[in-house]
């Protein structure tokens, strides 16, 4: 269905091609995920598919890509849509009309489908992927795991032998992502749709997926069955992790065949403690800031429910829940720009964030919004550390606290040719030029792989260090564990745990991490637990 012939694409600029002599097909009805750190050439490797790469990003394709027989050379996407389907990473950026009706005609009008035609496809799709009841729905009201559906059926519509996906739950919590994954792969087996999916939480989707293609970083690129490839790639969830630690064969994937390999790992376990994910606190810490009966209404619809909250220094706070529960609501509302109908924050027993000028605001209250290039909109890296000093109001400088984030930006880098994670470093350091004592961060992991979220703990540890309070909100289950001392979840705007971030995910059944789960009921929650008691 898709084959790469000796396919090399190079950039202009670029010393070394994105991709090189590529050699690879994808059979008909099979779903092939492709893995591998941030900035190797997935994304290019997923636009050759549909002739995205290189008919509207540019540079120079060598060898052939085919797609159900059809060059994609002298095909732009345009004569590639009745075969090839594309969702990007935020389903939001494609839609373009107003109802789930609508979007998912759209396609088919820009393809001149006949009416009848047209409606009996929109309510196949409806049925297809559980929207029937989301019909008549503004598409700006739905949950994320439902505009994702949405999106998948937009293209569906048109009915594509391919669909490509492009970090299809990045931005979802683990319930929402099941439903994705769950509609993607009643397309594989039940219609034969052939699936190529990038995605970075590996722990989601690997035991879906029936092979994998992993770019080292060279260029290159090698696929073959999930398990024979993760075995020794350079990028691994938990649950391989944990197999390739323990020395388990075959490899797991699902956290059911984990579990059967892993009782006498248990039994093993069962007489040690775990030591601590994070280090206790030498002393007590002192509270940086105090929120009251924060209330938060839209159109007159509660989205925080008069939430009580104390915040720490040096304490990192998880704070969890499905789309649309109002963690990044109550965020905003804590940094004092965001609307709030009801309560009051105190920082540090002094001012609300709300009543006092934006300037001020940011020296109590740091928030990184869930995309971080919205605080970058000048034309270097340089121009933005030094608009970020003159505003600050601090002796605090940008580039400082950037290199010790994330050194060897050149000052001369446009912030949007940036990776992800130094997107984030920038705008993070943007906000802590201004020294507040509260840095807010939410989804900062969207994007990131393995190597940049670990990199992002530590990042988060020196603020803690620091005395800071840190707060991060994510679906990430995985960072969660490893990055929190504590985890609040919430639940239709109200909170409804708080706790140590052992007691609050180990015994939740939808925010546990894979290695709780495979222990269950031993309280470990990261493999670095398990080496170290082994050890």
């Amino acid at each position: 269905m898709i084959t790469f012939d000796q396919v090399t694409i190079q950039y202009e600029d670029t010393p070394e091609p994105a991709l090189r002599d590529v050699d690879l097909t994808v059979e008909e009805g099979e779903l092939c995920l492709v893995v591998g750190h941030t900035g190797v050439g997935k994304s290019t490797l997923l636009g050759a598919v549909n002739g995205l790469v290189p008919h509207f990003t540019g540079g120079t394709l060598y060898g052939r890509v085919t797609v159900d027989g059809r060059d994609t050379a002298p095909h732009p996407p345009r004569e590639l849509a009745d075969v090839v389907g594309v969702v990007g990473q935020d389903p939001v950026d494609g839609f373009v009309t107003d109802t789930v009706e609508e979007e998912l005609a759209y396609a088919m009008e820009q393809l001149a489908i006949p009416p009848g035609t047209m409606r009996k496809r929109v309510e196949e799709t409806l049925d297809l992927l559980g929207l029937a009841d989301l019909r008549h729905r503004p598409l700006h009201e739905l949950s994320g795991g439902q505009q994702q559906r949405v999106a998948i059926g937009s293209v569906l519509t048109a009915h594509p032998r391919v669909l490509v996906l492009d970090e299809p739950t990045s931005a979802l919590d683990p319930t929402a992502a099941e439903e994705v994954l769950a509609a993607v792969t009643r397309l594989v087996h039940d219609l034969g749709v052939t699936v190529l999916m990038a995605e970075h939480r590996l722990e989601r989707v690997v035991q879906y997926a029936d092979r994998v293609i992993h770019l080292p970083g060279d260029g290159r690129a090698r696929i073959g069955p999930a398990a024979e490839i993760l075995r020794t790639s350079t990028i691994a969830p938990p649950i391989v992790e944990l197999a390739r630690a323990v020395g388990w064969s075959p490899l797991p994937l699902s956290i059911r065949d984990a579990r059967r390999a892993a009782a006498p790992l248990r039994t093993e376990l069962a007489a040690r403690t775990p030591a601590p994910v994070r280090p206790a606190p030498a002393q007590e810490r002192p509270r940086l800031l105090t929120a009251r009966g924060i209330t938060v209404t839209y159109r007159g619809v509660p989205a925080v429910r008069e939430v009580d909250l104390d915040l720490n220094a040096g304490e990192v706070t998880a704070l969890m829940g499905r789309n649309g529960s109002g963690k990044s609501s109550l965020l905003w509302a804590l940094q004092g720009s965001g609307p709030r109908r009801a309560g009051t924050v105190k920082v540090a027993g002094g001012p609300d964030p709300h009543d006092v000028p934006a300037a001020r605001a940011r020296q109590l209250v740091g928030l990184v919004p869930q995309t971080p290039a919205d605080l970058l909109y000048l034309e270097s890296v340089k121009q933005e550390l030094d608009q970020a000093d003159s505003e600050s109001g601090t002796t605090v400088k940008a580039r400082a606290v950037l290199d010790r984030l994330a050194p060897g930006i050149d000052d001369a880098t446009h912030p949007r040719d940036l990776s992800e994670g130094q997107k984030l470093a920038l705008a993070l350091a943007i906000q802590l030029s201004a020294a507040p004592r509260i840095v807010l961060l939410d989804e900062p992991t969207r994007g990131l792989d393995y190597r940049a979220k670990t990199a992002l703990i530590g990042v988060v540890d020196i603020l803690a260090a620091e005395g800071r309070a840190v707060v991060i909100s994510t679906h990430d289950v995985e960072f969660a564990a490893r990055a929190a001392d504590r985890v609040v979840v919430m639940a239709e705007g109200d909170v409804v745990d708080d706790g140590p971030t052992a007691e609050v995910i180990v015994s939740s059944p939808v925010f546990a991490p894979q290695t709780a789960k495979i222990l269950a009921p031993l309280p470990y929650l990261t493999v670095g637990q398990v080496k170290a008691a082994r050890s």
